[in-house]
């Protein structure tokens, strides 16, 4: 990972982390996502709107400088999710464990060619190398086994139902292990999960998240403040309960 790549994640560690719209630079005192307009931050945040990882939502113009306030988006959230996933971390993990359990024999041959007279030392290490890799292996796919278990599998009814079900879930725990401090936003949520099913309408939508909530695969959360929310429209109604956020 170069240094551009490493600023663009943290700022979008931070704008995670906001749950807010927040300046794309720093200004004097006043906190912003990258530092300065120059060098590796001015690509980097170029790198972060050009690829949709952050979005403009509005800017404020002081006699002559512009000011840009973005916010996080799904694909943002997705990338940071690629970059940070512990389960990732471990495949790398098994495929480095794999390239040295498959160099061990080679490593073997060319120590033999130029040290015949340590052949039954070196043999020995070898194998108890290969032993303590081969435990180490079966360590981490035993722990990446019960990673990928550990997610709920949906009911068949509610998958048949609502093919977008499971993207929703995959989302919300993207979301909650990148660090986001805030339950979901439905229009987040529902902006996510359109990306990779465009068919889906806002009440098909609000049908699966009523089930879904039934069957306590995830938690509709109501509005704190009604006469503040952004997007009302994809707000959901309940005895009385103004539904505006999802978590697991």
């Amino acid at each position: 990972m170069n240094r551009v790549e490493e600023i663009v994640i943290e700022a979008l560690q931070q704008a995670l982390a906001a749950s807010a719209e927040v300046r794309l630079y720093k200004s004097g005192k006043l906190d912003g996502l990258f530092p300065g307009r120059a060098g590796a931050n001015g690509d980097a945040a170029a790198q972060a709107l050009r690829d949709g990882f952050l979005e403009v939502v509005r800017t404020e113009t002081r006699g002559k400088a512009s000011v840009e306030w973005v916010r996080l988006t799904p694909r943002g959230v997705e990338y940071l999710h690629e970059h940070q996933s512990p389960v990732k971390a471990l495949h790398d993990l098994r495929e480095a464990l794999r390239h040295n359990q498959d160099a061990v024999p080679a490593w073997l041959a060319e120590m033999r060619s130029g040290m015949k007279a340590l052949d039954e030392r070196l043999t020995a290490e070898a194998e108890q190398w290969t032993r303590r890799l081969d435990a180490l292996a079966r360590r981490v796919e035993n722990v990446l086994r019960r990673v990928e278990e550990a997610t709920p599998v949906l009911p068949a009814e509610l998958t048949e139902q609502h093919a977008w079900a499971a993207d929703a879930l995959r989302y919300l725990d993207r979301r909650k292990n990148g660090g986001a401090p805030r339950n979901c936003p439905l229009p987040e949520l529902f902006a996510a999960v359109a990306r990779q099913h465009p068919a889906l309408s806002v009440g098909a939508f609000h049908d699966g998240l009523r089930k879904l909530h039934d069957r306590r695969v995830l938690r509709l959360q109501p509005a704190a403040n009604v006469a503040e929310l952004p997007q009302p429209e994809f707000a959901l109604f309940d005895d009385g309960l103004v539904l505006y956020y999802a978590a697991r």
